[in-house]
């Protein structure tokens, strides 16, 4: 696994997840990568602060900041295998949250709005959006809420 802070175009930093390098191209490239602020899913590589050790005569904890203003974290790097348990567990726990949802693909946006409306009686529904038609719901107040990993429709399963 490796782990990017990208850039959004509206300038919101955040951090995203790969299995590779190649993995984070092939997605920015079929824009399957979208800010979790705004939605965006023009993003770019942001500057990321260098992963240094401490020189021997520093005091433990001490960093400088890639760039003013912008804190680096002081916590070590996790391990390759409680970074693999952690990305397990947060799987199973959206396996968990899906149980009883019902897939509805591309008219994701579509319900959900008339749910909110009260023209369609209330569901639990997951299914895809464009970023656009997620930044619509969420400006009319529409309690909708992105996942951390993608879902398989039910038709492409083997």
């Amino acid at each position: 696994m490796i782990v990017f802070d990208l850039k959004c175009g509206a300038g919101h930093v955040f951090e995203s997840w790969f299995g590779s390098s190649a993995a984070y191209e092939e997605q920015r490239a079929g824009r399957m990568i979208a800010c979790p602020m705004c939605g965006d899913s023009e993003v770019t590589k942001a500057v990321m602060a260098p992963n240094v050790a401490a020189k021997g005569n520093r005091r433990s904890g001490a960093t400088v900041p890639a760039e003013p203003g912008v804190p680096t974290s002081t916590m070590p790097e996790p391990p390759p295998e409680v970074v693999k348990a952690a990305m397990a567990e947060l799987a199973r726990l959206q396996a968990k949250a899906l149980e009883g949802s019902q897939w509805v693909g591309g008219s994701f946006a579509k319900r959900a709005r008339a749910m909110h409306e009260g023209d369609e009686e209330h569901a639990l529904i997951h299914g895809q959006a464009t970023p656009d038609e997620a930044r619509e719901l969420i400006e009319d107040g529409v309690a909708v809420s992105p996942l951390p990993f993608p879902v398989v429709p039910p038709e492409a399963r083997n």
